[in-house]
C-alpha cells in the first residue's frame, strides 16, 4: 500500500512542476492506459466465480445506493442553489 501512496506522491510532484509544459499525446496515452487496466479489471471481475454468482445480489445494492445518491445530491444540490440566490429576487 506504501508503493501505492508513495507512486501517487511522485505523480503528483511531479505533474506539479511539469504543469506549464506541453504534455503532447501523453494524455491520449493515460486515456488508452486507463482503457486497459478497466478491461483487466472486467475480465478478473468476470473470471471470479463468488462475485457472478452474487451478481444479482451485488446489482440491487449497486442499485440502490446509486439511487440513493443521485436522489441526496440532487436534494442538497437544491438546498445549496436556494440558499445561495435568496435574496437575489
Amino acid at each position: 500500500m506504501f508503493i501505492v501512496i508513495a507512486f501517487m506522491l511522485i505523480g503528483g510532484i511531479t505533474g506539479y512542476f511539469l504543469r506549464k509544459k506541453e504534455l503532447g499525446n501523453i494524455p491520449k496515452f493515460v486515456t488508452v492506459l486507463i482503457w486497459l487496466l478497466l478491461a483487466i479489471l472486467g475480465m478478473e471481475v468476470g473470471s471470479n466465480p463468488d462475485i457472478i454468482k452474487g451478481l444479482a445480489t451485488i446489482g440491487k445494492e449497486a442499485l440502490f445506493i446509486t439511487i440513493a445518491a443521485v436522489t441526496g445530491s440532487a436534494f442538497m444540490a437544491l438546498l445549496l442553489w436556494k440558499l445561495i440566490n435568496k435574496g437575489k429576487k
